[in-house]
């Protein structure tokens, strides 16, 4: 095998269809389109969601809900999770970077930490937000939170 002789698969390349070009070529008269209607015209382009006069879907769907703008959403760190940073890092002091460089929240999240697991080490933790059940449990063990 050399580059003069080289092939593509046989039944790989396949001729283009000559739409437009006359009855012989079994493709002429509509070209392939159908008769008449938006879609056999030239320079016919449909709107999304068109469905040809018929009720669309975005219209037969109702709409239900709403969006409130003022929410303001926090991402959910345990005591469980903060224990085991702290075992892990030795901190006695968690800050939300520290939550950000152990991968637990994201670069511009606000931190509500929440009561599920147990501390067994005094900590003073700083969050955005705090369940009662954290806060408590936090002062319990001897340590402290400090509301960012």
């Amino acid at each position: 095998m050399e580059l003069h002789n080289l092939k593509p698969a046989v039944g790989s390349n396949k001729s283009n269809k000559r739409v437009g070009r006359g009855p012989g070529s079994g493709y002429g008269g509509t070209s392939t389109r159908g008769h008449k209607g938006a879609k056999s015209r030239s320079g016919y382009k449909h709107k999304i969601g068109f469905e040809g006069g018929q009720m669309p879907l975005q219209r037969r769907v109702p709409k239900f809900g709403f969006n409130n703008i003022n929410r303001v959403e926090y991402k959910a760190v345990n005591l469980d999770a903060l224990e085991s940073l702290a075992a892990a890092t030795g901190l006695a002091k968690i800050t939300v970077e520290d939550l950000r460089n152990a991968g637990l929240v994201s670069k511009k999240a606000l931190v509500k930490v929440l009561g599920n697991g147990a501390v067994t080490r005094a900590l003073e933790v700083e969050a955005n937000a705090f369940s009662k059940a954290a806060e408590e449990a936090i002062k319990a063990a001897g340590g402290s939170v400090v509301k960012k």
